[in-house]
């Protein structure tokens, strides 16, 4: 590789990764707004919390690469122009084409990442998220039962433990148990443990004392036990659902016509999928080559490249933009799936022609001279 090409690719790097790391902490902010609910009401650990949320950030990266290539690749090259390096690079030959080279070779390294995060970055991440998801939501025992904290879990029942040990039980029990009308129950015991039925979870105590106050006579009562139970009244969601799109592995998806399971347009839908985890991460490319098409056959203007880069952003815009709608015309109708394709190769392949074969007037001096004066040219 060339050092021009070097330099400029260290260049593009860099603008990518300031672009991309500061869409992805905005959008990582909106999202994590979702889950305080979860803090304030479940009462989980900010780690949880911030595992939660950075377990949507491959699914993020993939959607802002593309626009964070084009960004840069349109910032390097347009500081490049505006610093006249482009000009001193073709006066010294170099054509269009080779100037795009490290565009090219950064959309095309781009590309093939986004393949690895598209199809195992993406699904592993959408499993331990729906995983970790479940837990915070059903599982009472590590999550929603710190140690040394007063945990409501429902209406008129509190539970409060000391420890966590490391065989699964815990020690130091008390539960607030206000359920009943006219009754109060508070039951303490040395140890137990929190297992899981099919009528969700509850906690086997054993060793304590059960001690009942009833309201309408004033009436007390207390007696030990050696062991007892309390049911939580939690109805517990099923831990195993139906995997999503994102979840299902490429093959999966390819072949889910063959699922006997899914239905026609469920089908469909998941085929889609599969065939735009291999055609959306050339995105990254596409986009790259047309960030720097631009600039690079156009003519040159001191004022600036304000028209070209506008045009450019627009094509992005309408490139994006035909990517959504064909996506949902080719899940209702597979036979107009290769829109799809068309939407990247064609722009794709413009950008590429007119990098070869565009003959570019930047250096035309007899260019907008006015007739008196070419013929003294």
């Amino acid at each position: 590789m060339k050092k021009l090409d070097r330099y400029i690719i260290r260049q593009i790097l860099v603008g990518f990764l300031l672009v991309t790391f500061s869409l992805m902490s905005i959008i990582w902010l909106t999202q994590s707004l979702r889950f305080v609910d979860l803090i304030t009401n479940n009462g989980i650990a900010i780690s949880v919390f911030a595992e939660l949320t950075s377990l949507l950030m491959p699914r993020i990266f993939t959607v802002l690469a593309p626009v964070s290539v084009f960004a840069a690749v349109l910032f390097v090259y347009n500081r490049m122009l505006s610093d006249r390096e482009l000009v001193v690079m073709k006066s010294a030959g170099i054509s269009p084409l080779q100037c795009a080279v490290p565009a090219i070779i950064f959309g095309l390294f781009m590309s093939f990442f986004n393949i690895f995060v598209y199809n195992w970055g993406i699904p592993w991440s959408e499993r331990q998220f729906s995983e970790l998801q479940w837990k915070v939501k059903n599982d009472v025992s590590h999550l929603m039962l710190r140690e040394g904290e007063f945990t409501r879990l429902q209406n008129g029942l509190t539970v409060f433990i000391t420890t966590h040990e490391k065989d699964g039980s815990v020690t130091g029990i008390m539960v607030n148990d206000e359920r009943t009308p006219g009754s109060r129950v508070t039951i303490s015991a040395e140890k137990g443990r929190i297992i899981y039925t099919e009528k969700g979870p509850k906690i086997i105590m054993v060793n304590g004392a059960r001690q009942e106050i009833n309201k309408k006579n004033n009436q007390f009562t207390s007696v030990s036990f050696a062991r007892y139970s309390v049911d939580f009244g939690i109805q517990e969601k099923s831990r195993k659902k139906e995997a999503g799109v994102r979840e299902r592995d490429l093959q999966e998806l390819l072949n889910a016509h063959n699922n006997p399971n899914l239905e026609e347009k469920e089908a469909n839908r998941f085929f889609v999928e599969g065939n735009r985890r291999l055609l959306n991460p050339f995105f990254n490319l596409l986009f790259a080559v047309l960030a720097c098409t631009g600039l690079l056959c156009g003519n040159f203007n001191r004022r600036g490249q304000t028209k070209i880069i506008s045009i450019s952003v627009t094509l992005m815009i309408v490139i994006l933009a035909l990517d959504l709608s064909l996506t949902n015309i080719a899940v209702n109708n597979l036979a107009l799936l290769s829109l799809i394709y068309a939407n990247l190769l064609i722009p794709l392949v413009a950008c590429f022609y007119l990098l070869l074969f565009y003959n570019p007037t930047m250096f035309n001096r007899k260019k907008n001279v006015p007739n008196e004066v070419k013929k003294y040219a």
